[in-house]
């Protein structure tokens, strides 16, 4: 009798678990946003790391990523993070933006102006910083 009841104890903590996994994953990336927002950007690295482990596919733990190094400016890291945001959602007017920014930064005026256009194309919310892209872009022409 005592061995039914543990093997069926036993299976109830199986289902259960896998629950607590899916919990600790909406957990890390809603701390490392909360932690991102105090501009405590170490520990919401690690968060949105973690994150990451639990959802390869969360394209915004890569956006808040690449923020991060942005501040911390390592240009490299940030391009990486932005690629893969773009990689899983093409239409990120954020990423097109940071990306385009970035881009304009190191020089790359011919990726710039693509990634102007695209940002055109895809544009819900950002549209106003098109302009802006803009100016940046033809100043750093002159």
């Amino acid at each position: 009798m005592k061995i039914k009841y543990t093997v069926k104890l036993m299976i109830i903590i199986l289902f259960l678990l896998p629950a607590e996994n899916l919990l600790a994953e909406n957990k890390y990336f809603e701390e490392g946003k909360s932690l991102f927002q105090l501009k405590k950007f170490d520990i919401a690295k690690t968060q949105f790391e973690k994150d990451i482990v639990f959802n390869p596919k969360n394209e915004m733990s890569y956006l808040y990523l690449a923020k991060i190094f942005n501040k911390k400016e390592k240009n490299l890291l940030e391009e990486n993070n932005l690629t893969t945001v773009l990689l899983l959602n093409p239409e990120n007017e954020e990423a097109i933006y940071y990306l385009t920014l970035l881009n304009i930064k190191k020089s790359n005026f011919k990726r710039s102006k693509e990634l102007i256009e695209k940002l055109e194309k895809v544009c819900k919310n950002l549209c106003n910083k098109k302009v802006e892209l803009k100016k940046k872009l033809n100043n750093s022409l002159k």
